[in-house]
């Protein structure tokens, strides 16, 4: 049986997304009709980008990782990364005016690359969220226990599982929280998200001020690379590609800000700028945070700087009382940061499932009549997020390892977006929607850099280095190529599974499918 195209072709560069027509129409030209609740203005798809990046949560969570593998000098890893993610999200906010529309990088790569590369594209990226929320969810363990021993309720933390097994406990509170407040609509979510973004963007500030206050030495640390790669082949630089892993780790998720498009006032116009917001602001406010915290903390030695991390800095600099009270700003990013994750991880499953691309498609595709959620959806991305957690509760690696495949397999999925849309550059099929976002006559060699950039990491973060993902013995080789071989079940089995069953089922649900609309001026140009 034929493949059947999930939904029509993207709005012709004369059509509704470059007219300024209705978002619905725009929406219609795609082949879906309105089923979301059209209500977030600017912030709130901002707010969206920035706390799936999260400045705090990333910074608090791997800062220790960095300093573990590169010394104060993994400094620079940080402007390295955003220069990369830069190429990757202009090409998204070119892709976000002209297709503005849920499940983003699904549904960007399937109008881009066709229907296959946008199974695998979306396949990998559900799959990634819901391991990106289970490594979310394990920062609390990294954070609450430094406010209070209350929160370390297996064991008193020095046993050899007592983090790994309390972290599973406490992020799978958390995810249970996420997962009720998504079910009950994007009005709640919003207002939650937004509020705790305020939060943790004037608590960056502050901590970027009390930080610069309490400075001790000078600028010149962030060349210091503390022997880090000696006796190693590829000397420092080595020591730099893994301790790099660190700033890799939080800079992405930006295209979170046109995943809700379809829950967005004019996203066409406003999800570029999103993107661009968040992750600048992120660059900024999370880069002075990493360095005046390498000029402030009292020894640069000290061992808790690798086991601590930046919530021992923030403490040891600024003392008992003052550092608690960062450490709580720390814990509602990460709570809205979850949030965030569920609610892009949500929006893409909702969009693959509405093209019948997912076992059971029309049921997780359905959406609450009060709601106007897909509450099934939902549940389930929490319940396997969940249950990634309790698979790994004995693995005392079990936070750079989470971590390393969640990330890889994102960069996976970028790079089947940004990939095909390089395709169609080179063949002269790309047409930016006029009037809105677009990179002239930089598009090409942006995109050229973009796919560099992402295949460059997607190695980087895969190697198979016993320092991440076999780091304490017993050593063995399945888990020192865990992220291989995890990557490669998810993108091979998948893949599989799409080619020989689901894709004879490929096709908007009826009650999801938009009516007949005339054809619009110059439809037939569109790529």
């Amino acid at each position: 049986m034929p493949d059947v195209p999930p939904a029509r072709p993207g709005p012709s560069p004369s059509g509704p997304a470059a007219s300024g027509d209705s978002d619905d129409e725009a929406l219609a030209a795609l082949g879906y009709k309105p089923g979301l609740k059209r209500t977030l203005g600017n912030f709130h798809t901002f707010a969206a980008g920035i706390s799936y990046i999260s400045i705090l949560t990333g910074t608090f969570q791997l800062f220790y990782f960095g300093v573990s593998f590169g010394g104060p000098a993994y400094w620079w890893s940080w402007p390295m990364v955003f220069v990369g993610q830069l190429m990757v999200a202009l090409c998204f906010c070119e892709l976000a005016a002209r297709f503005p529309v849920a499940g983003s990088v699904y549904n960007w790569s399937k109008q881009t690359g066709g229907p296959h590369v946008g199974w695998l594209a979306g396949w990998m990226m559900t799959v990634a969220t819901m391991v990106s929320l289970a490594a979310v969810a394990l920062a609390y363990q990294l954070t609450l226990p430094q406010i209070s021993s209350v929160f370390q309720v297996i064991g008193d933390g020095t046993g050899k599982y007592d983090a790994a097994a309390n972290a599973v406990l406490l992020g799978t509170i958390l995810i249970v929280f996420t997962t009720v407040v998504n079910a009950f609509g994007v009005k709640l979510m919003a207002t939650i998200n937004s509020a705790g973004v305020a939060v943790e963007l004037v608590a960056a500030v502050v901590l970027v001020v009390l930080l610069a206050a309490h400075i001790t030495r000078g600028p010149g640390v962030i060349v210091q690379t503390n022997g880090f790669g000696q006796g190693q082949t590829l000397g420092y630089f080595g020591a730099f590609l893994t301790a790099s892993l660190a700033s890799a780790y939080v800079m992405y998720g930006f295209d979170t800000a046109s995943s809700l498009g379809e829950e967005s006032i004019d996203p066409a116009r406003n999800a570029p700028r999103a993107i661009l917001r968040a992750l600048v602001a992120s660059f900024i406010l999370g880069g002075l945070i990493l360095l005046f915290a390498l000029l402030a903390t009292p020894d640069l030695h000290a061992k808790e700087l690798s086991t601590e991390g930046l919530q021992y800095v923030v403490k040891a600099a600024l003392g008992e009382t003052t550092g608690q009270a960062v450490l709580w700003c720390v814990a509602i990013a990460i709570t809205v940061c979850a949030l965030s994750v569920q609610t892009a991880g949500l929006r893409l499953a909702f969009a693959m499932a509405r093209d019948n691309n997912l076992p059971g498609g029309s049921k997780l595709a359905r959406l609450s009549p009060r709601f106007q959620t897909p509450v099934l959806a939902t549940c389930l991305i929490g319940l396997v997020a969940i249950a990634i957690l309790v698979v790994n509760i004995n693995q005392p690696q079990i936070f750079s390892v989470v971590t390393s495949i969640a990330i890889a397999l994102i960069y996976i999925a970028y790079l089947l977006v940004t990939l095909p849309l390089l395709r169609q550059r080179l063949r002269g099929e790309w047409t930016p929607a006029p009037g809105r976002f677009s990179l002239g006559r930089f598009g090409l060699p942006i995109n050229i850099l973009a796919v560099l950039w992402g295949a460059l990491m997607t190695v980087n973060l895969l190697w198979p280095r016993a320092s991440v993902y076999n780091a304490t013995d017993p050593q063995h080789w399945y888990l020192r190529w865990g992220g291989v071989l995890f990557v490669g079940v998810v993108g091979v089995g998948g893949f599989a599974y799409y080619w020989f069953v689901q894709r004879k089922h490929t096709g908007v649900v009826a009650e999801h499918a938009a009516g007949e609309l005339p054809e619009p001026p110059g439809a037939h140009g569109a790529p």
